[in-house]
């Protein structure tokens, strides 16, 4: 039987038994099966993570890259998701250009510019919350808060007018597709996505300001390459990877904190706690997404197990930050947790780089949340909230509150 099992084919993404749940079989996994065969929604096959140190081996090898179009990389899905993991940036790029774009990239996403963006975001969500307590309870928080937060904070910085920023929802929600949209569509969606952002670019280059697209030309005159194609691709990231996951994720922290609402009252009888809180909503977050695929291009060693060469293998962060022997009490929320080595972000070298963007936005909502709306609290029974299906990015269907 378990021979069996060992060799038994699971279906992935995996279903859980309610929205803010983890699937339950990740703690067999981890036990006994840390490498496991998986089927995508593409249905070719591919190996699943679910360790912490496995995880973190992998994506810390500078080996293994997201090259899913090698001839013998699994699709992850049938409908390849507007190239949201496909190759290397901007068409083939060398490890050194890559550093150099990091770092060119890196250097705009600083603690201090971030810090100086936060006045702007809370602005924004005050903004937001003025309209949906007009609007009355119930509300539902990802619609009014979540959701359009993020996709202002991406126009401004990339310099686009905050009246497009609805363009950009649409083309956010239909890049990170697996299964919600036909190719047609994805293909229409980047083709306008590209075109747009052409234009923007071309404007820029005629007038720098200083937003992240005026910038990398700025530098690049400095004796960088930045090429329109990179350019692209850069916003192209920027989008996919900054509105979806930080407007799931804010719907997904609230839902989490107010799940059991003492830990709503811990943070405001302590809002010092929020930096910490914030970390361990992203720790415990079990429906984080497909997850990071990396393509296994020699024979390598993962635990126990030998992965062979040509293997896709998708690391799931989410399960992964559930390992009771990286974590104490790992399924357990601790607002104050610290330290808190979580790998939400990813590892290495390809590491989200819009890290500190996304924290400042959570910590910035959260803030604003407890001033504005100590009384907040779910509008429906914590089981009723439902997972949106369909797409790279996990999240919440709805976040329904009253306050």
């Amino acid at each position: 039987m378990a021979h069996r099992d060992a060799d038994r084919v699971l279906d992935y993404p995996m279903s859980a038994p309610a929205a803010l749940d983890a699937p339950t079989e990740w703690a067999e996994l981890r036990r006994n099966r840390p490498v496991a065969r998986v089927r995508l929604p593409s249905g070719d096959e591919a190996a699943l993570l679910t360790r912490y140190e496995d995880v973190k081996q992998v994506l810390a090898d500078p080996r293994f890259g997201r090259h899913l179009d090698a001839p013998d990389a699994a699709r992850v899905t049938a409908n390849e998701s507007g190239g949201v993991f496909g190759g290397a940036l901007g068409g083939p790029m060398s490890a050194e250009t890559h550093r150099q774009w990091r770092r060119m990239v890196g250097t705009w996403f600083t603690a201090k510019r971030m810090t100086a963006l936060r006045p702007g975001i809370e602005a924004m969500a005050e903004r937001l919350i003025d309209e949906m307590v007009a609007s009355g309870a119930p509300a539902d928080l990802k619609a009014a808060l979540g959701f359009p937060l993020p996709v202002w904070v991406i126009c401004d910085i990339l310099g686009v007018p905050e009246s497009d920023r609805e363009k950009f929802s649409h083309w956010s929600d239909t890049l990170l597709s697996l299964t919600r949209y036909t190719q047609a569509e994805i293909d229409v969606a980047q083709a306008e996505f590209r075109a747009y952002m052409s234009e923007h670019i071309a404007a820029t280059r005629d007038d720098p300001g200083d937003d992240l697209i005026g910038e990398l030309i700025s530098a690049a005159g400095a004796g960088h390459v930045m090429s329109d194609e990179v350019l692209l691709s850069t916003a192209q990231g920027l989008l996919v990877a900054g509105h979806e996951t930080t407007a799931n994720m804010i719907g997904k922290m609230v839902g989490m904190l107010l799940a059991d609402r003492r830990r709503w009252e811990a943070l405001l009888a302590d809002r010092s706690l929020v930096r910490t809180a914030v970390e361990e909503a992203l720790r415990t977050d079990a429906d984080a997404g497909f997850g990071i695929p990396r393509h296994i291009t020699e024979d390598t060693e993962v635990g126990d197990t030998v992965i062979p060469r040509g293997t896709t293998v998708v690391c799931s962060l989410a399960a992964a930050n559930r390992d009771g022997s990286a974590f104490a009490d790992a399924d357990e929320m601790d607002l104050g947790r610290t330290p808190n080595a979580h790998l939400a972000f990813g590892a290495g070298a390809h590491a989200c780089l819009g890290q500190s963007l996304a924290r400042t936005e959570l910590r910035a909502v959260l803030d604003v949340l407890l001033r504005r709306l100590p009384g907040l609290e779910l509008a429906v029974p914590v089981r009723e909230l439902e997972r949106v299906d369909g797409l790279v990015v996990g999240g919440l269907r709805a976040l329904p509150v009253r306050w």
